[in-house]
C-alpha cells in the first residue's frame, strides 16, 4: 500500500509540474519569459513551451498593429510662421518584445504610446518648420507623411515597435488666423467679380458699337438701294409719260387734267379761288362741245 501511494503521490506531483510548466503561445501575441528577474527569452511563434513553475515568469505582449489617435489636434508651426491644426494618427506594432518590455518597464501600452506621441510631435514640428502653408496641405503633405514614417520608425526601434504608418487626417489652420484667412479669400474674390464685370462691361461695349456701327452700314445699303430703286422707278414712269405723250398728246393733257381734278376736288371743305377763263378750266368749258 505504501509502494501504491507513492507511486501515486509521484504520478500527481509530476502531473502537476507538467501543467504549471506548460504554456501555450497564441498567434495574437508575445511572450516574454524571465526568471530571477532576468529576460532569458522571448516566444514569437505560436505553439507549447515550457518553463520552471514558480521561478519562470511570463509577460504576454499583443503583437497586431494598434492605432494611436489623438483626441485633440495639434499645433505646430510652419516655415511662414503661421500655425496649423494637425490631426493624425500612428499605425504601430511590437517586432522585438524583450526590448519593447525593457523599454516601457511596467508601464504597458499607455507609456510605449507616450513616448511614441512624444516621437511623432517631434517629428511633425520638424517637418512643418521646413515648408510652407501650401506645401502641407497639397503640395508635399505625401512626403511629409512619407519623411515621418521613416524618422519614427528608426526611433521607435529602439524601443521594440516598429511604425507601419502615418497619416494626416485634417490639416487647416488656427483659429487666430481663420478670420484674416477668409477676409482674404473674400477679398479677393470680390477683386475677381469686379474685374470679371468691367471685362464683361467693356466687351458689351464693344460689341453694342460694332452692333452699331453694322446697322449704319444696313440702313447705309438699305437707303442706298432704295434711292437706285427709286431712281430706276422715276426714269421709267418718265419713259412711260414720254412714249404716252407721243402716241396722243391731246389724251395725255386730258388725263393729267382729270388726276388734277381729283385732287383737287376731293374734299369738300376745300375753297379755290380762280379765273374762269383759266386753261385750269379748259376741259370743263368745252366738255358739252367735245
Amino acid at each position: 500500500m505504501k509502494n501504491i501511494t507513492s507511486i501515486l503521490v509521484l504520478c500527481l506531483a509530476a502531473l502537476m509540474f507538467l501543467l504549471t510548466s506548460a504554456y501555450t503561445v497564441d498567434q495574437t501575441e508575445f511572450v516574454v519569459v524571465k526568471r530571477l528577474g532576468k529576460i532569458i527569452d522571448a516566444k514569437k511563434s505560436p505553439g507549447l513551451y515550457f518553463r520552471v513553475p514558480f521561478i519562470d515568469e511570463l509577460k504576454r505582449f499583443d503583437n497586431r498593429i494598434v492605432t494611436l489617435d489623438w483626441e485633440e489636434p495639434a499645433k505646430f508651426n510652419t516655415s511662414e510662421n503661421k500655425y496649423m491644426l494637425v490631426d493624425s494618427f500612428v499605425k504601430w506594432r511590437i517586432v522585438d518584445p524583450a526590448k519593447y518590455y525593457v523599454s516601457i518597464k511596467e508601464g504597458g501600452e499607455s507609456a510605449a504610446e507616450n513616448r511614441l506621441s512624444n516621437v511623432i510631435n517631434a517629428g511633425l514640428r520638424l517637418e512643418f518648420g521646413k515648408r510652407t502653408v501650401r506645401d502641407v496641405i497639397a503640395g508635399e503633405r505625401g512626403a511629409v507623411m512619407d519623411n515621418l514614417r521613416k524618422n519614427a520608425d528608426l526611433d521607435a526601434r529602439q524601443m521594440g515597435i516598429e511604425v507601419v504608418d502615418v497619416r494626416l487626417k485634417r490639416v487647416d489652420y488656427s483659429e487666430d488666423i481663420s478670420k484674416s484667412v477668409f477676409d482674404r479669400m473674400i477679398s479677393e474674390r470680390k477683386r475677381i467679380a469686379n474685374q470679371l464685370r468691367a471685362e464683361g462691361f467693356a466687351e458689351s461695349e464693344k460689341i453694342r458699337a460694332d452692333a452699331d456701327k453694322q446697322s449704319q452700314v444696313i440702313l447705309a445699303e438699305a437707303f442706298k438701294e432704295a434711292e437706285k430703286i427709286k431712281g430706276q422707278g422715276d426714269a421709267s414712269a418718265a419713259s412711260i409719260y414720254n412714249d404716252a405723250y407721243g402716241k396722243n398728246p391731246e389724251f395725255y393733257a386730258f388725263y393729267r387734267s382729270t388726276e388734277a381734278y381729283k385732287q383737287s376736288f376731293k374734299n369738300k371743305a376745300d375753297v379755290m379761288v380762280l379765273d374762269p377763263n383759266s386753261d385750269f378750266f379748259k376741259y370743263m368749258r368745252n366738255s358739252a362741245k367735245k
